[in-house]
């Protein structure tokens, strides 16, 4: 790498990736402001007014041309910018929503919000990277905070449990997706996606890349909850406090898969990867969906969901076809929705002052009649995580059913289909508590207090079921997703 003229592209390349470079300073200005006035209003103020500024800068390139900035490090616009896009109205969406949720289990640390910066940019890195050593560094970046949110009620046994968990396997992981890097490199002498796609086309496929590949797909599979690697999911989901926990489930899994895609469509021939990708898309369906069934914990029955989720993902991912790639991107914009609003809903109604860990769904009985505007929002996040129209879920999935079908995989689109249908007990199982059943019909406490709803949190839910109707009934964005893969646009790269 000639880097002649680093200095002189300096500006350029910080210009390209300002919104990285914003939140990674807010980061830092964020920690110095909280050490000489701890605990400040101004520090989520000041994390949400930068998460809204690079999401609008972000939203502005979302249809320009595809780029590169550092050397070739990362990519910019296009793709980049709809993948930050997503990761940002996650962070956003639960900065909103931590700030009246913290305060209230007293744990509204300034401390929180330049994490949560810092993890932002990591998934920005991750989900953007166009070399293997960028998506190592976003890897880490991203996971280190999130092991530190996980456990932030440090006198919760619960919340302690769950971060040395999601540490200790998350490390585990890392080995394997470190080593997987090394394989790919001996085996083609790049780290770059590009040249690393080139030289495959050049020279083929030998043992040590597959070997490689394989690693890799560990360390992403860890990443994004995928069966077998999904061990950690229900308990860090469980443990940790509910908004943060909405947080990863939606931001960190959409870095993960959008880097994944990238992986797959630059440098790793679809053909020895799609059988593969295939049977764990299939596993991590039907088990997430048949697991979630036997739940009684919200936060426990919607992390086996968000397993399921991955599984729907990979069915885009397995058709190999710029259409699957582009309807799984499609598809974390829907899940990013459904998935915060339902845990805003979830976090405004904890009582249990352990973080929802015990807290089980039968005690909220009558809670939509008590609280109309929780229990609708409520009715439509839990339609769209089914996939029922006219919900953003439902065309979310026929994104990623569509593409298998083309690609002769019928057998995995109809599994699908039907692990769908199985999905639709548990989450309106949900409905049925909350309308339907009285306190004199549950066995367990049923909690009856106010439950106050500020209205910070109660426009995040708004948005949220307002965006999964408008995104169901009018998908064109799903059309734009669709460019990014076009011949056109990979030639646009420097």
């Amino acid at each position: 790498m000639d880097l002649t003229n680093a200095y002189a592209n300096l500006p350029a390349d910080l210009l390209a990736s300002a919104p990285m470079v914003l939140l990674a300073i807010l980061g830092l200005v964020a920690v110095v402001i909280d050490s000489f006035s701890n605990d400040t209003p101004w520090v989520p103020r000041l994390a949400g007014i930068g998460l809204g500024l690079a999401f609008v800068w972000e939203l502005t390139r979302i249809a320009d041309p595809a780029g590169t900035a550092f050397y070739g490090m990362i990519r910019t616009g296009g793709y980049a910018s709809f993948v930050n896009m997503i990761i940002l109205l996650g962070a956003g969406l639960s900065v909103e929503l931590c700030g009246p949720y913290l305060s209230r289990i007293k744990h509204n640390y300034g401390e929180v919000y330049a994490i949560v910066l810092f993890a932002t940019v990591g998934m920005m890195l991750l989900g953007t990277a166009n070399n293997l050593v960028a998506v190592f560094v976003g890897l880490e970046t991203m996971s280190i905070s999130l092991y530190i949110l996980t456990g932030l009620v440090r006198d919760d046994e619960g919340a302690i449990e769950s971060a040395l968990k999601y540490f200790l396997l998350g490390a585990f992981a890392t080995g394997f997706f470190l080593y997987g890097i090394a394989l790919i490199y001996g085996a083609t002498g790049s780290f770059d996606l590009m040249e690393i796609g080139a030289a495959v086309a050049a020279n083929g496929t030998s043992v040590l890349f597959w070997a490689g590949v394989g690693l890799l797909l560990v360390g992403f599979f860890f990443k994004v909850s995928a069966v077998p690697f999904h061990m950690w999911t229900p308990d860090v989901y469980q443990g940790a406090p509910t908004t943060i926990t909405g947080f990863m489930s939606t931001a960190s899994k959409t870095a993960g898969f959008a880097s994944l895609i990238l992986v797959l469509y630059t440098a790793v021939p679809a053909a020895g990867v799609t059988q593969v990708l295939a049977i764990v898309a299939l596993i991590t369906m039907v088990l997430g969906n048949i697991l979630a069934i036997a739940q009684t914990n919200v936060k426990r029955m919607l992390a086996y969901s968000s397993v399921a989720h991955a599984g729907y993902v990979l069915v885009g991912l397995a058709a190999g076809t710029p259409e699957g790639y582009s309807g799984a991107l499609y598809y974390m914009l829907i899940y990013t929705l459904m998935n915060i609003g339902a845990f805003g809903v979830i976090a405004l109604l904890e009582w249990d002052e352990k973080g929802g860990r015990e807290q089980t769904l039968d005690s909220l009985a009558g809670i939509g009649h008590r609280k109309p505007l929780l229990g609708w929002t409520m009715v439509v996040f839990m339609f769209s995580l089914s996939g029922f129209p006219p919900f953003g879920g439902f065309m979310g999935k026929v994104a990623v059913f569509g593409p298998a079908i083309d690609s002769g995989l019928i057998w995995l689109a109809i599994c699908g289909v039907l692990a769908s249908a199985i999905s639709a007990y548990y989450y309106l199982r949900v409905l049925v508590v909350f309308f339907m059943k009285t306190e004199d019909e549950v066995r367990v406490p049923v909690a009856t207090g106010a439950f106050p709803v500020p209205m910070t949190s109660a426009a995040v839910l708004v948005v949220c079921a307002a965006a999964l109707v408008v995104l169901g009934v009018y998908p064109q964005l799903l059309e734009l997703t669709e460019s990014y893969f076009s011949a056109a646009s990979v030639a646009a790269l420097p």
